[in-house]
């Protein structure tokens, strides 16, 4: 069984800096793509930055130039640097990863964390 662990959310200043973390771990035999999404308060879940197997990224365009993604291959982690944070970036974000297993690597499922709160207030 495959599970997304995410880590380092928090309350934040506006302008303030936080960097969230996910760990893939179980039966792994692939990650291809990893991201983050994230849910406002009443809203939909939305994409919030991706990055492939070959590191191309893409982001939201409400968040380009203020949050950076990346991952650690070797570990299997995908990180969300966040820089300065406004209060309309507050939701819950979710860790997503597109993974194979040993059993049928031809077979790609999405695997989702459970969510981490960020919340941007003075």
């Amino acid at each position: 069984q495959v599970q997304l662990v995410e880590s380092g959310g928090g309350l934040v200043q506006p302008g303030g800096s936080l960097r969230l973390s996910c760990a893939a771990s179980g039966t792994i035999f692939s990650i291809d793509a990893m991201g983050w999404y994230r849910q406002p308060p009443g809203k939909q879940r939305e994409l919030v930055a991706g990055i492939t197997w070959g590191g191309s990224t893409n982001y939201a365009d409400s968040v380009k130039g203020r949050f950076s993604v990346s991952r650690d291959y070797a570990k299997n982690t995908v990180q969300l640097q966040m820089n300065s944070l406004k209060p309309e970036d507050t939701a819950v974000y979710y860790c997503n990863a597109d993974i194979r297993s040993p059993s049928k690597p031809n077979a790609q499922y999405t695997y989702w964390g459970q969510g981490t709160q960020v919340t941007v207030s003075s």
